[in-house]
C-alpha cells in the first residue's frame, strides 16, 4: 500500500508522464509485407486458374454450345414472359368481365364481377340460424 502512495506521490510532483514503450514498426512493416505477398500470389494463381479454363473451353467448343430445351425437363422457363403475361392477364380479365357457363348440366353460370359485388351487396351473405342463448 505505500508502494502505490508513493507511486501516486510520484506522479502528482514529476506530472502525469507519457507512455515509454512505441509500437513494433518493424513488425507491422513485415506483416504487410507479407500480406501484399500472399494477395499477389493469390491473384496470380486466380488468373492462371482462368486461363486454363479459358483454354479447355476453347479446345471443346461442343461443351459450350448445348441446347437447354434437350437437357431440362418439364417445365422449363419461359422463352417470352412479356406476351405470355399479357395473354394469361387478358384471360382472366375476359373471365371477370363476362358471363359464361361454369357447368351446365348443374346450371352454374359465371357472371363479371362487377355483377356478383351488387347482387351480394343487395342480398347479403348467407348467415347461420341464431340459437337462442342458454339460460
Amino acid at each position: 500500500m505505500a508502494e502505490n502512495d508513493r507511486h501516486f506521490l510520484e506522479q502528482i510532483e514529476n506530472g502525469p508522464g507519457h507512455e515509454t514503450a512505441d509500437v513494433n514498426v518493424w513488425a507491422i512493416g513485415r506483416f504487410a509485407f507479407v500480406l501484399v505477398a500472399v494477395i499477389g500470389i493469390s491473384l496470380g494463381l486466380l488468373v492462371g486458374l482462368l486461363k486454363y479454363f479459358q483454354t479447355s473451353e476453347s479446345a471443346n467448343p461442343t461443351a459450350v454450345s448445348v441446347d437447354p430445351t434437350k437437357l431440362f425437363p418439364e417445365p422449363r422457363l419461359e422463352r417470352t414472359p412479356g406476351p405470355d403475361l399479357r395473354s394469361v392477364r387478358m384471360g382472366e380479365q375476359q373471365m371477370l368481365n363476362t358471363y359464361g357457363w361454369i357447368d351446365p348440366q348443374k346450371n352454374l353460370v359465371r357472371v363479371p364481377i362487377d355483377v356478383a359485388i351488387d347482387l351480394l351487396a343487395q342480398k347479403g351473405l348467407p348467415t347461420r340460424p341464431q340459437r337462442e342463448a342458454a339460460k
